[in-house]
């Protein structure tokens, strides 16, 4: 057995165009902890979050290995594990406060991984599940959004990795709720569309007056991934007693302006349960094997739109400067062979 194992790695926080941002390296083979997997990583995916933490926040101990979204095959479990045998296949998020996926092996807590889709590839599998569980929690842990609810959400960017997987389980889980979507771009726009949205509007013109066309009589809820300086506009646009759900950094938020409606603000952060150790930290793989059976009777898709080829520090860097740049969809890469017609 090696003691060593590939890995890309970051040893400083610098922009993408250096060629030292993420290395290639090696690291100590992990062990497996009581309630842990070892994970024969096949693909991962590049969300927002590794953007930020390679250009912003310099690595403890002089290396960090990112990566969160991972698809792959068990070939280790600790003492406790009891969900999960060497030999499945499956896919998780991660757990901020723990190595990343960018490597041949990882350790995961068992409670946060799901059975990976029998019907997807590693590839594609590997671009849902940190985005379907901020998706998941947003809308039916802070949110509540009820299965019978008739009211109008708006998905402030529908066309990133989050917006992409929210439309699908909306429509799929909350089918009365009409989805009002924004993307800039036509591509952007047939994606959404594509995905499920009722409308779709641009968000870089007036928010408030094109959504006042399609719902006059306002919005009962928004998800965004861009609140920063956008209170304003979002209170205008909601009915009282609606709730804004937020996945993004913004550097302040003055919520003062939404008591005249009774609006409600929630923040979702989807790595609270695992860095916490929460006393419901299974739920993560509850929900990753509901939204497996979800993509196994064809009613979510995945939503990787760029498969990039193989794991390897310059291919990394390649999938952080298509995420710097905004992209439609979800960046993968993977050591999977294409499959050849």
């Amino acid at each position: 057995m090696d003691n060593e194992i590939r890995a890309v790695g970051q040893i400083a926080a610098l922009p993408i165009s250096s060629a030292r941002s993420l290395i290639d390296t090696t690291i100590p083979r992990p062990v497996p902890g009581a309630l842990d997997l070892l994970v024969e990583v096949r693909a991962v995916s590049v969300n927002p979050v590794d953007v930020k933490l390679r250009a912003g926040v310099q690595p403890d101990g002089g290396l960090r290995i990112l990566g969160f979204d991972a698809s792959g095959i068990v070939v280790g479990v600790g003492a406790e594990v009891t969900r999960f045998a060497v030999g499945d296949e499956v896919y998780y998020a991660g757990a901020i406060d723990r190595a990343g996926s960018n490597a041949q092996l990882q350790v995961v807590d068992e409670r946060i991984v799901g059975r990976k889709p029998a019907t997807l590839s590693h590839a594609e599998a590997a671009a849902l599940p940190l985005t379907a569980i901020t998706a998941w929690e947003a809308l039916f842990d802070k949110l509540r959004i009820p299965a019978d609810a008739d009211g109008t959400l708006l998905m402030v960017g529908g066309a990133g990795g989050v917006g992409s997987i929210a439309i699908q389980l909306i429509r799929t889980l909350l089918p009365n709720v009409r989805i009002i979507a924004t993307a800039s771009r036509p591509e952007s726009e047939a994606w959404v569309r594509g995905l499920g949205a009722h409308d779709v509007v641009n968000h870089h013109g007036d928010l408030a007056a094109q959504v006042a066309a399609i719902e006059p009589g306002g919005l009962d809820w928004i998800f965004t991934t861009v609140s920063a300086g956008q209170l304003p506009t979002y209170v205008q646009m909601l009915r009282p007693f609606g709730q804004i759900v937020a996945i993004d950094d913004p550097k302040t938020v003055d919520v003062t302006s939404l008591k005249s409606k009774s609006l409600t603000w929630h923040w979702e952060f989807m790595f609270a349960r695992s860095l916490h150790r929460a006393a419901d930290i299974v739920r993560q793989h509850e929900v990753l094997d509901e939204v497996a059976d979800l993509v196994d009777t064809r009613r979510v898709r995945t939503t990787a739109t760029t498969v990039l080829r193989p794991i390897t520090a310059e291919t990394m860097r390649e999938a952080h400067r298509l995420v710097e740049a905004g992209v439609t969809g979800k960046i993968v890469v993977t050591d999977e062979e294409p499959l050849h017609a």
